[in-house]
């Protein structure tokens, strides 16, 4: 184990979450809050010089030792503890969250662009915590580390296997030959998206520009913080449907678009993920629209709410405009598939992935064929290019490890002795990264009902679902550390 390549690359996050926190700083000073402002300098300068310091102890370290695959998923892992431990830490000093597992809890919530929270009342938070809440969303929707890449040359195994650690989905394929290319464009795209999101929301002249500015990195990074006490269904029309549309962008693959701005037209439109994006999309908008319609429910009324749901829980946004929770429960089983499946690779949305779930059909549709023809050989194809054994292995593995530790992680959250569609769905909406379920956690809960065991819980069920569970699981396995 190369543990002075990871200290290193742990120095780097630290120093870089230094200069994210001076964006609340100053948003503090604008608005005249310097208490908050200070909190938040104090903490930035405390993480800026430690990681100076001890960056500049290692500038001339004669160690060349690999840095690869094992070493790459550690790091990845550790560095998101740490930045969930150090984004607590303002949170708390302010006042804003009195408790820190509560701040934690916020602070993982917002870097791993879950959205589930523990603050009832919006109303008393300063304005830099709100601003730093969506702020960790934008930056935890594309990956701290993989911004890391794009600034700052990385040699050896490192980088691929840190953008295959941090970076969701099945497999990691390079836009462009060069890696820190590639995660140069993929910044590029999720910066463009993020300022047309914001253009278009200062078209609404009620919408003032701050929440403009939290809601638009929430929902880039799929995140699902609100800044208001309302939330999204405050806004108008006009605002929801923009947010629609931009949650449905987010959450697809970012290669689609790479292909779209290099005019490859016919490559990006039969990517088949995306097609199953689309279609599981509007099969889920097409069945809650006549269940509602035969449960004498107004479908047509609630046509824009069945809309934004379904792309908010696809994506695993998390943002509400109505209270499904009061919607026919097939509704609730359609909407928690949604949950599941998640949005699609290499896209800041959380979840199982379509892609996967894509694989695992077609591996199902595979063995029966093979059943039938046993002496035919089959092979699993995407976008016509065979698929890999190792890609399906990876799939499985997921799969089996993904359904492990969620009955594990309910078993631990049951002891609070809530309902089980509480307790299931508090579980999911935080392992899937989506912030919002059923139950007491439905449209308008407050995840501070639940003990700090199971706030811990379910901290480590958000970082392994931000991270596809391997670099976590790896991290915790006592092999790991062997020589």
């Amino acid at each position: 184990m190369n543990l002075k390549g990871i200290f290193k690359i742990l120095n780097y996050v630290v120093g870089i979450e230094g200069v994210f926190l001076l964006l609340p700083a100053l948003v503090g000073v604008i608005f005249r809050q310097y208490h908050a402002a200070l909190v938040y300098f104090a903490v930035a300068a405390v993480c800026i010089v430690v990681a100076a310091l001890f960056i500049f102890i290692q500038r001339h370290d004669p160690t060349k030792r690999g840095f690869y695959g094992k070493e790459g998923f550690v790091a990845t892992a550790l560095s998101w503890f740490i930045l969930s431990l150090i984004g607590a830490v303002p949170m708390y000093l302010t006042g804003d969250i009195p408790n820190y597992v509560d701040a934690l809890f916020e602070s993982t919530s917002g870097y791993t662009t879950t959205g589930a929270s523990v603050i009832p009342d919006l109303s008393v938070i300063s304005l830099p915590t709100i601003f730093f809440r969506s702020f960790t969303h934008w930056i935890g929707g594309m990956g701290v580390l993989v911004f890391i890449l794009a600034i700052l040359p990385m040699s050896g195994g490192s980088p691929l296997s840190i953008m295959k650690a941090e970076s969701p989905g099945p497999s990691v394929s390079k836009m462009v030959p060069k890696l820190q290319r590639t995660a140069m464009i993929s910044y590029g795209l999720y910066i463009a998206l993020t300022v047309l999101e914001f253009v278009l929301l200062l078209f609404d002249p009620d919408m003032p520009v701050f929440e403009n500015i939290c809601h638009t990195m929430g929902t880039a990074g799929t995140g699902g913080f609100s800044v208001t006490n309302s939330g999204p269904a405050g806004y108008s029309p006009y605002v929801k449907v923009v947010t629609t549309v931009f949650m449905m962008l987010f959450g697809a693959n970012f290669s689609f678009y790479f292909l779209l701005i290099t005019k490859k037209f016919r490559d990006a439109f039969g990517l088949e993920e995306i097609r199953w994006y689309v279609g599981i999309f509007l099969g889920a908008v097409l069945m809650i629209f006549l269940n509602l319609h035969f449960s004498g429910f107004d479908a047509r009324e609630n046509l824009l709410g069945i809309f934004y749901s379904c792309a908010s829980l696809m994506t695993t946004t998390g943002y509400t405009i109505v209270d499904f929770g009061k919607w026919p429960v097939f509704t609730h089983v359609v909407l928690m598939t949604l949950m599941f499946v998640g949005g699609c690779a290499g896209s800041t949305g959380g979840g199982f992935k379509v892609s996967r779930i894509m694989l695992m059909l077609k591996q199902v549709g595979k063995e029966v064929r093979q059943q039938i023809h046993p002496n035919q050989v089959y092979s699993i194809r995407v976008d016509k290019k065979p698929v890999s054994a190792d890609v399906l292995k990876s799939c499985n593995i997921v799969f089996i490890s993904y359904v492990m530790i969620l009955i594990a992680s309910c078993l631990l959250v049951s002891l609070d002795d809530f309902d089980f569609t509480t307790t299931f769905s508090g579980v999911l909406a935080t392992y899937d990264n989506i912030g919002v379920g059923f139950g007491k956690v439905c449209v308008g809960g407050c995840f501070n009902i639940f003990s700090w065991h199971s706030k811990l819980v379910m901290v480590l069920d958000m970082i392994a679902g931000r991270l596809e569970i391997l670099p976590v699981l790896l991290l915790f396995h006592p092999a790991t550390w062997k020589k």
